[in-house]
């Protein structure tokens, strides 16, 4: 079997879809995408497929260390997230190829279903409460929500009030068995972390995520002295090597990598591995489209520290289309209890409806993360 092309389809709201086909017919679809920088992400898998086509697509391990070590410059969330697509596509076919789900290849199932949760509140967050209560009622028993807009390096008390104001009432309207997620998305600095970090410890969150950007990971280390909650990181992080430091810090908590952006399932299977041995859990990280995520299901149903499963379903990025509008059977991520079952297909479990994903391609995307100023006029942290 040899790889004879690649696809790629900028599919709204933001996603990248890859088609990588065979001469045997049997194809793959991956999810390589940064979001802001699709045509970026593009690109490097264009120049990625230069080496790729003709080569045998089972052989993962060896083009996924090619594609790394091949190139004197190497990392970061463009490369990284290119080569991520272009594995989760080959994991594919490898699955169809042998008629067995993805996991499989990896020693098997260690659990039933998996744990998700639900996003509220979007960029600035409001009424959060009821919608809290809206997803509890859907069936989700966790949700996670932004904490903050734009702060400063020391901020004001009033800042810190509506924080705590915000999450109280999820709490007060959920109840205390219900997870509470909450996402600084790297918008504070250490002295406002440390501050919020012991000040929400009254409402028990599940965990707190990106507290300060990774480019400040060192700064955990205080920020955990200050907070019992558990702390989560990683999505901006994209190889073993990124994330090697952060697990023998004794720092975090729990693990967030993305399996479109750090290097795929392969990469991620063994960053997940690695956090077991520093007893640490993984979260992965996907507000992204249905080919992330059923690639994060693989890498979960085989995972042993995992704790709970990101997903897109309704978040506030999704205008113009949403996680199961590609699928030829939405179903598969039907959710239950706060649970989704795990696919038993072959490959990654899923079927693309490929019809309506060129359809959406001809209309493309040109999402961009938003940009923030202070109230000085500063750029911040988005």
């Amino acid at each position: 079997m040899k790889i004879t092309s690649f696809d790629l389809f900028m599919v709204p709201p933001r996603w990248l879809f890859l088609k990588i086909a065979t001469d045997s017919g049997i194809f793959g679809w991956g999810e390589p995408i940064v979001e802001g920088h699709a045509g970026a992400v593009a690109a490097a898998v264009q120049e990625a497929s230069e080496y790729l086509v003709g080569k045998d697509p089972t052989r993962i391990e060896d083009i996924w260390q090619t594609l790394y070590r091949g190139r004197f410059y190497r990392g970061g969330p463009v490369l990284m997230s290119a080569m991520a697509g272009i594995d989760q596509a080959l994991w594919d076919i490898k699955g169809k190829a042998h008629n067995l789900p993805v996991y499989e290849f990896f020693g098997g199932r260690v659990r039933d279903r998996i744990r998700v949760y639900a996003w509220v509140g979007g960029d600035h967050p409001r009424d959060v409460a009821s919608a809290a209560c809206q997803r509890r009622e859907a069936g989700f028993t966790a949700i996670k929500m932004n904490a903050t807009g734009q702060t400063q390096y020391i901020d004001t008390f009033d800042k810190v009030d509506e924080v705590l104001a915000r999450v109280g009432s999820v709490r007060e309207a959920t109840g205390n068995r219900f997870g509470i997620a909450i996402d600084f998305h790297g918008r504070l600095h250490k002295s406002m972390a440390k501050i919020l970090g012991r000040e929400l410890e009254q409402f028990h969150p599940l965990f707190i995520e990106e507290p300060v950007l990774p480019e400040n990971n060192e700064a955990l280390r205080e920020i955990a002295s200050h907070t019992s909650i558990p702390i989560a990181t990683g999505e901006r992080m994209y190889s073993r090597w990124d994330f090697k430091h952060l697990l023998s810090s004794g720092t975090v908590d729990i693990i967030q990598p993305d399996l479109s952006h750090a290097g795929g399932i392969s990469e991620c299977r063994k960053i997940a591995t690695m956090a077991e041995a520093y007893d640490i859990a993984v979260a992965p990280h996907c507000p992204l489209g249905p080919i992330a995520l059923a690639s994060c299901l693989q890498v979960d149903a085989c995972t042993h520290n995992l704790l709970i499963q990101e997903q897109s379903l309704d978040i506030h990025y999704n205008e113009h289309a949403d996680l199961l509008d590609y699928l030829v059977d939405p179903k598969v991520f039907a959710y239950q209890d706060g649970f989704v079952a795990i696919p038993d297909k072959p490959g990654l479990g899923i079927e693309i409806d490929e019809e309506a994903v060129r359809q959406a391609a001809a209309r493309g995307h040109a999402w961009r993360s938003p940009v923030w100023y202070t109230e000085d006029g500063a750029i911040a942290e988005w």
